[in-house]
């Protein structure tokens, strides 16, 4: 009997619960900070940017949190979501690794990011808020906070990255057919953005950007907060329905991981896939490599410093301990746009740390090539940011191919390409370009980082 190429669940096997990783960990992570007074931030700090449903959630203690009825009934548009087994790629590398790939691009929006921005939409909306400000990269978060906001009645106002609303004005059209307003950032509807534009008046604009003006936005709004699709302990806590699902996909055909890889900007997809499996590791029921791949122009992992920092450019946010290239750092404009971010989730920062999982950093045009390479055989176009965790899994079956090892890789495909056109066709026609790490840049960037005392 053949082996299967896609491996489903049925609705009755959809997550109950999301998972959290903090209690299962040697120590806990170091709690962000007051920007004003370095002491720990408490519920009523965070109040005015979110509500008191996602706050407990950022800092519960509870192993498992029970996902409310009316998000999961959301989800079951989409999810489970499918695992495919690579065969027409292995097939093409001649190795004898097993490569599994976790397909989130069946999503309404196109992603993985309906995974968070519904729950927040529903917390939101039941404690009587009623518009929501965020920031988008690539535009794939924008999508799908604007398509959770449709489900739950809420206004939606997003600020996009300036070189990704240029490259990608087909995610502002997506987010608009769903209700939501549109602006390029930075922009003049806020004090932050017209402070960078009066500096930088062609800038390209960066996610720390984005967030100080949708930051802005909100506090300026009673009946408005805020939403992250990334970074923060609630945001990775919703992904953990990609790796629940991944755990009985493969139990159902049965394998184990032995390397599980996944692209990074803020690590909300990486943390999704990754965490439920690290639960059974450090239980010792399996023991796979895991690995974390980001973008060479960006390596916030790799190369960045771990202390205390701003989430944003006009240091609006709390302080939080994460590896960071510095606040104000702007990337170059990568076509990647979703891991144009100065810093790392501070749970994920904290879990590197501890050694819990390994980092590298790739140029976007090796990703392009293991992306077409991806897209010639399993016939799957995918954004510019998982192509990263392709370009890894690739290399690595390369080798098992070299060596004869039998690997089992798992990947998330976080999110399909159909938006990025102009990207592959940079890729196609020859134009497509490195872009060397900035070390001049975040050593200027990192020297306006706040110091704080341990």
């Amino acid at each position: 009997m053949a082996e299967p190429t896609k491996i489903l669940l049925d609705e009755s096997e959809l997550p109950t619960h999301w998972y959290n990783v903090i209690p299962d960990l040697p120590e806990p992570p170091p709690p962000p900070l007051h920007p004003g007074t370095h002491q720990p931030v408490g519920p009523e700090d965070l109040a005015p940017l979110f509500p008191m449903g996602l706050i407990l959630q950022e800092v519960t203690g509870e192993r498992y949190v029970e996902i409310p009825e009316a998000v999961r009934e959301v989800y079951r548009l989409w999810r489970p979501s499918p695992l495919y087994r690579a065969h027409n790629l292995e097939r093409h590398l001649d190795t004898p690794a097993r490569i599994y790939f976790k397909y989130e691009g069946v999503s309404p929006a196109g992603s993985h990011k309906p995974n968070t921005a519904v729950p927040q939409a529903y917390y939101n909306a039941a404690e009587g808020v009623e518009r929501l400000t965020t920031e988008t990269g690539a535009g794939q978060w924008g999508s799908a906070l604007a398509f959770a906001c449709a489900q739950f009645g809420l206004g939606c106002e997003v600020w996009q990255v300036a070189a990704s609303f240029t490259q990608k004005p087909y995610r502002a059209s997506m987010m608009r057919l769903w209700g939501a307003t549109v602006h390029s950032s930075p922009s003049e509807l806020t004090a932050a953005g017209r402070a960078v534009l009066a500096e930088h008046p062609d800038s390209p604009g960066s996610l720390g950007i984005a967030i100080s003006e949708a930051v802005e936005a909100a506090l300026a709004d009673e009946q408005t907060k805020y939403a992250l699709g990334s970074v923060l302990n609630h945001v990775l806590l919703h992904q953990t329905v990609i790796g629940e699902e991944a755990l009985l996909q493969l139990a159902k055909v049965g394998d184990t991981p032995d390397l599980i890889v996944g692209c990074t900007g803020g690590g909300s997809n990486f943390a999704g896939l990754f965490f439920p499996f690290l639960r059974e590791k450090l239980a010792g029921r399996m023991a796979p490599s895991i690995l974390a791949v980001e973008p060479a122009a960006c390596p916030s992992l790799t190369k960045g410093e771990y202390r205390y920092d701003f989430g944003d450019v006009a240091g609006m946010t709390p302080l939080m301990k994460m590896h960071t290239l510095g606040h104000d750092f702007i990337p170059d404009p990568i076509h990647a746009g979703g891991l144009r971010y100065h810093g790392m989730s501070p749970l994920l920062s904290h879990l590197y740390e501890l050694g819990l999982f390994e980092a590298e950093a790739i140029d976007q045009t090796q990703c392009f090539d293991a992306a077409l390479t991806f897209a010639r055989t399993q016939g799957i176009v995918p954004a510019p940011e998982p192509t990263h965790a392709i370009a890894a899994a690739v290399r690595e079956a390369e080798r098992c191919r070299e060596t004869g090892e039998s690997k089992v890789i798992l990947t998330a495909l976080c999110g399909h390409g159909h938006f990025d056109m102009a990207a592959y066709d940079a890729y196609l026609s020859g134009q497509l370009r490195d872009h060397d790490y900035p070390a001049e840049a975040v050593a200027e960037a990192m020297a306006r980082v706040p110091v704080v005392e341990d």
